[in-house]
Parts: C-alpha cells; structure tokens; sequence
C-alpha cells in the first residue's frame, strides 16, 4: 500500500513575517534557506530535508500545509486517488512543483478543512553532523492537531494515508507513525487545528541548552521540561512571536513499524509527565481554536 513514509514541513501565515523571521532564525535554530518578498524558508543544520518551516506573510495567523513525503511519484499519484475516494477537496492535483525544493505532489483539506501536501522527488540539501550542546532541532519529530471527531480523524489517518496507531493516552489522544518513529502524528479532540510541531534534538542537554538560549531572548518554558510516557520523549514547549506552539523534544522511541502493538496509558499522576518536576501544563500552552482559513486555499 502507498502511504506516507515522513514529515517534510509546515507552512504558516503569519501576520508579523518579520519577528517570526528572526525567531526561526535566530532563537529557535533553524538556517533559512530561501527567501522572497514576504516568503522564507528554512532548513535544519542536521537533516537534508530542504525545508521544514515556511513563513508567508498574511492577515492572519494561520496554517498554510502541513506537507508530507511519500517515496514515490507512483505513491502520490495513489495516496492523491485515496484522498478523492474518502471524499476529500482536493486544491491541486498531482503536479510539479515550483516552490523551493520543486518535487512532485498534490494540496488536499482534510474532512476538517486543514490542508496538507503530499509530495516525492523533492531537493535534497546538504547536512551536517551536529553536536551535543549546540542545543538546536535535528528534525521535525511530529505534529499534533485537534479534530472535532477526532476518531473519525485517526481512520482517516490510517485508512487513507496508511499511519498505524501507536498508542492512546485515555480515550482522547491518539499517537500515530509512519516509520520507525513511535509517533510523528499525535491527535486530540478539539476544534481544527494545529495544537504544536515538535522537533528532535539530539539529547536532553540539547533540549535545556536551547531552552536556556530561548529564555535569553525573551522565551521563556510555557510547558516543562518533562518526559511523556507515550514515547518516552523528553519535552519543553514553547510559543512563537505568532502564538504558534513549538516544542524541543529528544529521546522518542523507536518501534516496529509493522509489527508494534498499540496500547493505552491510563490518565493519571506522572503519565503525562513522568518527571513530574517541570512548569505549566496542557492548560498553560495556547487555548485550541478553528483554525483562521479552513478550506482556504494557501496563495503560495
């Protein structure tokens, strides 16, 4: 079956291009790759992955695609007949593509109306070995959104676009993979709309020294730092000048993709955090809300 193998990049709309600019650039850790008027682009120091964050300034802050990679042309082409057989609006067809990266994909809304890209063939740029203490992301380690039947959501991941599930935490929170990778797609009840991306550091030094040199620019830990229990990653959230919520995360397991069998964490003291010994909460990060442009289609 064709599916979706990882996660390429998120694009947003932001109404303050500029501070959102230097904080990629210049707090958080990313290298920008790419510009044009009121557009950047930005890769990761570590991964060859042409980009992973993509700016547009707009009139609202917003999700623009949330963009995913398949192996092959023959793949999108496959996933594009899935996503029309389950229904969904489909903003382009299979093309090539002229952004930054170029590559082969199609833009489709979910049922929820968030849009996503699907794509093969795209640039690869160079990388290079990264070190403990530079304390900057590797990669996108996952995305998690909410859906209003967000049941309805996970079938839709998993049927559709071929995610298997990894584990639930109660009955409200689905974690799913797509490769090794104990989750790169998480999803929560709520209105639509993206709740945070996270990316991979290399170690938990790595996640406390880019804390520290958040917190010296004015960014200060809304959530953390601790350690989930569904994948046992580390974690320490943070928000953007646009609101967005980001998270630097290290130490996410790995599981068999074909044979890892999905359980439930119960709810309860030192699930959510197993540290138990960090700051804020769910209830400190950015209240869910619709997103500002469902089943509008990106300018770019």
């Amino acid at each position: 079956m064709s599916r979706i193998k990882e996660i390429r990049y998120v694009g947003y709309g932001v109404d303050n291009f500029d501070a959102e600019r230097s904080f990629y650039a210049n707090d958080w850790g990313l290298v920008e790759v790419a510009a044009e008027e009121g557009i950047a682009w930005f890769k990761t120091h570590g991964d060859d992955e042409h980009h992973v964050v993509r700016l547009h300034k707009s009139d609202a802050n917003h999700v623009e695609v949330v963009a995913f990679a398949a192996d092959t042309s023959a793949d999108v082409d496959a996933l594009h007949d899935n996503v029309v057989a389950a229904g969904c609006r489909v903003v382009h067809a299979p093309r090539d593509l002229t952004a930054p990266g170029g590559g082969y994909g199609f833009r489709f809304f979910s049922p929820d109306g968030l849009p996503f890209e699907i794509s093969a063939g795209v640039e690869r740029l160079d990388k290079r070995v990264m070190e403990r203490w530079e304390g900057m992301p590797v990669k996108i380690s996952h995305i998690v959104i909410h859906s209003p039947d967000h049941p309805a959501m996970v079938k839709f991941f998993t049927d559709v676009l071929g995610f298997k599930v990894s584990d639930w935490l109660g009955d409200f929170m689905c974690f799913l993979r797509c490769n090794e990778a104990h989750h790169r797609v998480a999803i929560l009840p709520g209105p639509p709309c993206l709740n945070h991306v996270a990316y991979d550091v290399l170690t938990v030094d790595d996640m406390f020294r880019g804390a520290q040199r958040l917190k010296q620019a004015g960014t200060d830990i809304r959530w953390g730092p601790g350690r989930h229990t569904a994948g046992n990653n580390t974690f320490s959230y943070f928000c953007t000048p646009s609101g967005f919520a980001v998270e630097y995360s290290s130490e996410l397991e790995d599981v068999d993709f074909e044979n890892h069998v999905d359980k439930v964490h119960v709810p309860g003291p030192n699930v959510m955090d197993q540290w138990g010994i960090g700051i804020g909460g769910p209830q400190t990060m950015p209240h869910p809300k619709p997103d500002a442009k469902l089943f509008q289609a990106a300018e770019v």
